[in-house]
C-alpha cells in the first residue's frame, strides 16, 4: 500500500493505480498483493476477505480496479460486483477464479466485469489485465458478450411469458396447482380450501384445460416448467 514520495525523486507525485483485492484465502491474497505492489505504477489500496468488507473498502478508498474472487464466503462474486459498480461505477472489475465454466463467465459479464482470469493465470497476465482494465479496456471475447445479451433477452422473454400466463389463472386455480404439487387428493384439497369437492374438481378441470394437458400430474409438471409453481 505504497504512496509515491515526490521528495525522494525530486519530481511531482505520480498517482499510482489503486487496486482492491477481494479474496478470502489469506495466502493467495498475500501473493496477489506482493505481485501488484511490485509494480512501479500500482498500489494495493486494501485486501478484503468478503463482499461486505469489500464494499467498505470501496467506499473508503475508491479503487481503480477490483481484483476479486468469483466465490466469496458471504455473497457471490457477481452479486458483490454489481453492488460495487452501483456504488462506484468507475471501478473496473477483474475476476480471478478457479471456475472456468461458460456459466461463470457469462455471470461475470452480466455483473459488469472487464476481465475474467482463471487461477492458472500467470503473474504477468494478472498485472497486464489489471493495468489494461484500469485503462478502460474490456478483455472478454465479443462472442461471450453476445451470449450474455442473448441470455438476458431470454430471461426477459421468459419473465414476460410467465406474467402473461399467470394472468390467465385465478388465485383459486393457483391454489389448486400448489395443492396438486403437494400430492393432495380432492377430499384433502376440499378440506384445506374450505370448498366442496365438486368445486375442487371444477377448478382442476379448468387448470388442466388452461395448461393443455390431460392429467393432474401433467398439470403439475407443466406448471413447474412454466414457472407457475416450484416443486
Amino acid at each position: 500500500m505504497r504512496n509515491p514520495d515526490p521528495a525522494a525523486v525530486g519530481e511531482p507525485a505520480t498517482r499510482l493505480l489503486q487496486v482492491l483485492i477481494v479474496q478470502d484465502h489469506p495466502l493467495l491474497a498475500s501473493a496477489l498483493a506482493r505481485v501488484l505492489e511490485g509494480q512501479p505504477d500500482m498500489a494495493v489500496s486494501g485486501v478484503s476477505g468478503s463482499g461486505a468488507a469489500a464494499m467498505e473498502s470501496v467506499a473508503q478508498n475508491r479503487p481503480d480496479v477490483v481484483l476479486m474472487d468469483f466465490r466469496l464466503p458471504d455473497v457471490t462474486g457477481p452479486a458483490a460486483a454489481r453492488t460495487i459498480k452501483n456504488a462506484h461505477a468507475d471501478a473496473a472489475i477483474v475476476f480471478h477464479s478457479a471456475d472456468d465454466s461458460e456459466t461463470a463467465l457469462l455471470d461475470a459479464i452480466d455483473a459488469g466485469a472487464t476481465a475474467y482470469l482463471t487461477k492458472e493465470a500467470t503473474a504477468d497476465q494478472i498485472i497486464e489485465a489489471v493495468r489494461r482494465a484500469s485503462q478502460g479496456e474490456v478483455l472478454i471475447p465479443v462472442e461471450l458478450f453476445a451470449r450474455a445479451i442473448a441470455r438476458q433477452r431470454a430471461v426477459v422473454i421468459q419473465k414476460r411469458e410467465r406474467e402473461q400466463l399467470l394472468a390467465e389463472f385465478t388465485p383459486r386455480e393457483l391454489d389448486i396447482l400448489h395443492l396438486l404439487a403437494e400430492g393432495l387428493d380432492t377430499t384433502s384439497m376440499s378440506r384445506r380450501l374450505g370448498i366442496a369437492p365438486h368445486t375442487v374438481e371444477w377448478h382442476v378441470r379448468h387448470v388442466i384445460e388452461k395448461l393443455q394437458v390431460h392429467s393432474k400430474l401433467q398439470a403439475v409438471i407443466a406448471a413447474a416448467r412454466k414457472g407457475l409453481i416450484e416443486l
